[in-house]
């Protein structure tokens, strides 16, 4: 059944001379949303705010869904999805906040302040120093080279050196949600130096150098590679112990740790130390993604921080007309 709307809403979507959907395509429908949705009626007053949302929307469907990544999304992709199931739960569920893919409106504003908190121009780029600064500082410098190198993806910003809205979207999605067989194979491209498809420990250890270097400054007790290497292949259970492939990561559902390990000190640390806080809270809701716990950590975090500061969702500070493209 789902197969025959799938390919109905295809054909009604999608341009006539085309045999994929673009990002273009999904427009109406959200502004449709936007316009009968009554878990989004607040922000019928906002239409910047209703752009942004949009957009982000279509950048996560196209993250998720089109698995070849070339903004192409075919029939066949859309079939293989979960897209038109959220579609339906959207259609009846009147706060959008609980349709955790895709539409949620608080994943989209967890999203947006990340980003406008690190592009602090405001002119809608960011570039390598503005991503250094991400989670506190959490990523190493050898990481965010291999994104500006656009290894993992390549950026949709015409500016050399500046990452775009839509590449911010890409990278939070992969870096929070590193349980997902698409960040895996976003990070696996961007520690794999020689892209021969596998991950030797010289390659593991190159990244691993500037996390050793960063527990030093922080007086945190060092771990040699050495032991790191042991527990990893211990953790992953690879075909070969002398290397590990993409299949092996996706092949274990603790991969994400890898990846945290080699490059991500915040999340190495809290593994180090196995962080209860977390623990409780996988224990507690299991059927929520990693990207869906952090949204929701990040979004009390931010009505909070703008409780205090009494701010308005609309206040000036945070909207900048001139970036404001029409949707």
């Amino acid at each position: 059944m789902t197969m025959d709307i799938a390919s109905h809403i295809f054909n009604i979507l999608k341009q006539p001379d085309n045999k994929f959907l673009s990002q273009e395509d999904f427009k109406p429908v959200l502004r449709e949303l936007l316009s009968s949705h009554p878990g989004l009626e607040f922000l019928q007053n906002t239409p910047e705010f209703q752009d942004r949302y949009a957009e982000t929307v279509i950048y996560r469907i196209f993250y998720y869904v089109n698995r070849s990544g070339n903004g192409h999304l075919t029939l066949r992709e859309l079939k293989r999805g979960d897209l038109i199931s959220v579609m339906q739960h959207a259609d009846e569920e009147e706060d959008i906040n609980k349709v955790l893919r895709y539409f949620s409106y608080e994943h989209f504003y967890v999203i947006y302040c990340k980003f406008w908190e690190l592009d602090t121009d405001h002119d809608f780029l960011i570039d390598k120093e503005n991503l250094i600064r991400y989670g506190n500082h959490a990523l190493t410098y050898r990481i965010v080279d291999r994104i500006f190198a656009q290894v993992p993806r390549k950026f949709t910003s015409k500016v050399e050196g500046k990452m775009s809205y839509e590449d911010f979207v890409y990278f939070i999605l992969a870096e929070e949600d590193k349980s997902s067989e698409l960040s895996l194979e976003y990070w696996f491209r961007c520690i794999d130096l020689d892209g021969n498809g596998i991950l030797t420990p010289n390659e593991m250890q190159f990244f691993y150098e500037e996390q050793l270097h960063r527990m030093e400054c922080i007086a945190q007790e060092p771990v040699l590679f050495e032991d790191i290497l042991c527990q990893m292949v211990d953790m992953i259970s690879p075909e070969n112990e002398g290397y590990l492939t993409l299949r092996d990561l996706k092949g274990c559902k603790l991969s994400g740790n890898v990846f945290n390990i080699l490059f991500n000190l915040n999340k190495f640390m809290a593994f180090e130390t196995r962080d209860p806080f977390l623990i409780r809270q996988e224990r507690e809701n299991p059927t929520l993604t990693e990207w869906d716990r952090f949204a929701h950590r990040e979004y009390i975090r931010l009505s909070m921080e703008e409780d205090g500061e009494d701010a308005s969702i609309g206040s000036a500070d945070v909207w900048d007309e001139s970036v404001e493209g029409s949707f």
